[in-house]
């Protein structure tokens, strides 16, 4: 009972952060007998920009995460923010929306590559290959040398070993936590 409603809080939260930044709105809208808030995209240049960063980190061999509205140039962790949301939307299961356009052989591909960016980003010091986004993530991480712990709860929510009940790892709160610890100065 506990965890459906730290659940219904957590989607509660998430959502009323995305109204507040523009990208969802909030609607009423009436299902059978019940008036049930809704919170369809304002902008679909959003699910668009993200759909676009995501298919490029899992098939290009040299990805690019341009600066926009939604992920300026001065946020910081930009490739590891990137890799993070790539992998939670594996954890949840709607990695395949964002990889329906693609063909069969290339969707297989881009599940076994973020199988291969879980093995090398859930343990710190990350394990990072040598070209594309591994340099990437290698620059990140050589600038950002007095981060480290933040790093390190990123490894660890990738890992699903961070101090949550289990039910709640694979939603949108390792986000929210991902999103604070990077942001913490």
């Amino acid at each position: 009972m506990k965890i459906g409603f730290q659940l219904k809080q957590v989607r509660e939260r998430l959502a009323k952060g995305l109204v507040d930044k523009g990208i969802l709105r909030t609607e009423k809208r009436n299902f059978l007998l019940f008036d049930m808030a809704t919170h369809p995209v304002t902008d679909p240049a959003s699910k668009d920009e993200i759909r676009r960063r995501v298919i490029s980190i899992l098939t290009s061999r040299t990805p690019t995460i341009p600066a926009n509205v939604f992920l300026p140039e001065e946020t910081p962790f930009r490739v590891i923010r990137s890799v993070a949301m790539v992998c939670a939307a594996y954890a949840a299961n709607v990695l395949e929306n964002a990889l329906s356009g693609l063909g069969h052989d290339s969707r297989e591909r881009a599940f076994q590559k973020v199988d291969v960016l879980l093995g090398e980003y859930s343990q710190f010091p990350f394990r990072v290959g040598g070209e594309g986004i591994g340099a990437m993530v290698r620059e990140e991480v050589e600038s950002n040398r007095d981060k480290e712990l933040q790093l390190e709860i990123v490894a660890a929510v990738l890992q699903g070993r961070f101090p949550f009940p289990q039910p709640l790892l694979p939603t949108a709160l390792n986000l929210i936590s991902l999103e604070r610890s990077l942001t913490v100065t």
